[in-house]
């Protein structure tokens, strides 16, 4: 490996918006493994910077540690990942993805009416929820959950 494929923390830190503490606390769930030099530095190599640019993202889009953890398994650790590797994570994200947005589309669809939470104070639970039915399949609102009145 030449020296300039490898980065100090704190130029990574730099190059990818994160904190020297975020990435040690990825180091940690072994999203990324640094390499250590003879005095026990981390260096990290240049196709981290797009792992750590991975994790940023796919926290913004709401996916947990484990889901990003699961995602970058799927990387191989002795390269720097190809267009395919990443082609073929997007499309699994892009699945997960597409299902949160029907969810919030039907969420959106819903608010305004009887959510089926088993208040029955407005003049629509009488209609869409009469005698709380909801609440027979379970607590908390039914119908944002994905029930149908």
């Amino acid at each position: 490996m030449r020296a300039d494929d490898v980065m100090l923390i704190g130029d990574i830190a730099a190059r990818t918006g994160l904190s020297v503490s975020a990435i040690r606390f990825y180091e940690a769930r072994g999203l990324i493994t640094p390499i250590r030099s003879p005095g026990g530095q981390r260096r990290f190599r240049r196709a981290d910077i797009r792992r750590l640019s991975f994790i940023r993202i796919a926290q913004q889009l709401g996916l947990s540690i484990e889901d990003i953890a699961g995602e970058l398994a799927r990387l191989p650790s002795g390269r720097t990942p190809t267009a395919e590797d990443w082609a073929r994570i997007s499309r699994s994200i892009r699945a997960s993805l597409d299902a949160r947005i029907a969810t919030l589309q039907q969420v959106r669809s819903r608010l305004d009416g009887c959510i089926g939470c088993g208040c029955l104070s407005l003049k629509k639970c009488a209609l869409y929820n009469a005698g709380d039915k909801a609440g027979a399949t379970g607590a908390g609102p039914r119908y944002l959950l994905g029930e149908t009145p």
